[in-house]
């Protein structure tokens, strides 16, 4: 990505933002929200605004059947039904939070935003910038096909050690895993290629075979996992399974291992004790969402511009 100079100098002002922001939603022109009619009608004293007169029911969100016909029309913006909807922020800065989120490798904390973006004697509130990050986290998400080529399957649990909690947050005498309290996560990743990961609530037998079938393709070339028993039945659902045993120390059999996996669980991890300090069972899958849109675009130049396909 371009540096924080280019990238604040091309988008100066509100109105590149809503250009860019437009182009990504329609890159073949504007189309109502509403109904997905493209016959609609620009606004001349609003710019990025338009008027939808299609005559096509639609159901609200409460079911409801609507037309964009009735009243005069529906009118939207280049930021209806988006991330940024009703917002009173204005997109300059929006994008701005966006690039150092996607920029800092092990993630950026809100209240770091907030010094930077805003000051802290700005007179806005520390939690715009939560809101703010949390939105953008929701939309990085999925856009991933299956899996194809050397797999990894892995799992991980994400939280504090049992022996380091508080005597009255304790759950146990055992250090890892759900009895501890800590969050499981389940993730698989192409060699040199893209991650998914996903938080879970509980590490079943169902949980890690359904998660396999959904994110690998049953034409890869391998399917590499440690000795889990929820791995265990992964050949008869059609994928040519491999196993290390790390019980047994063993870590590497030939071209069988589970090390980039690992890695970004290590990148994750570092990410959370690091900048973030302290994540939650309710938020932890955007963290997770944010860690895997930044991996799977790591060497991609036009990685903002898909953030924005997806708002």
């Amino acid at each position: 990505m371009k540096t924080l100079k280019a990238f604040e100098a091309d988008f100066p002002n509100e109105n590149a933002c809503k250009a860019l922001l437009a182009e990504c939603r329609w890159p073949d022109g504007p189309a109502c929200p509403r109904c997905g009619n493209t016959r609609v009608i620009a606004l001349k004293a609003r710019p990025f605004h338009w008027v939808c007169k299609s005559g096509k029911i639609t159901t609200d969100t409460e079911g409801k059947p609507v037309t964009c016909a009735k009243d005069g029309g529906y009118r939207f913006s280049v930021i209806t039904k988006t991330i940024f909807q009703d917002t009173k922020i204005p997109l300059d800065i929006w994008f701005r939070v966006a690039y150092l989120m996607l920029t800092s490798k092990k993630g950026i904390s809100a209240l770091q935003i907030h010094r930077t973006v805003f000051g802290e004697d700005s007179g806005s509130d520390y939690r715009t910038s939560w809101f703010m990050c949390h939105r953008l986290r929701c939309a990085m998400r999925g856009g991933i096909d299956q899996l194809e080529g050397e797999v990894e399957v892995d799992e991980t649990y994400i939280g504090g050690k049992n022996r380091n909690k508080h005597w009255n947050k304790k759950t146990g005498w055992r250090v890892g895993g759900p009895a501890s309290g800590k969050i499981g996560v389940i993730g698989a990743i192409s060699r040199k290629g893209s991650v998914i990961a996903k938080a879970v609530d509980e590490m079943g037998f169902t949980t890690m075979e359904d998660f396999v079938a959904e994110a690998v393709s049953t034409k890869a070339k391998m399917v590499a996992t440690d000795e889990h028993a929820g791995y265990r039945h992964l050949g008869a659902h059609g994928f040519f399974h491999k196993t290390v045993i790390h019980s047994k120390h063993q870590y590497v059999t030939g071209t069988v291992h589970t090390q980039t996996i690992e890695s970004f669980w290590s990148l994750l991890k570092r990410g959370i004790m690091g900048s973030f300090h302290h994540v939650t069972r309710e938020y932890l899958p955007l963290y997770v969402n944010e860690f895997a849109f930044r991996f799977n675009g790591r060497n991609d130049p036009a990685l903002f511009r898909k953030l924005l396909q997806t708002v």
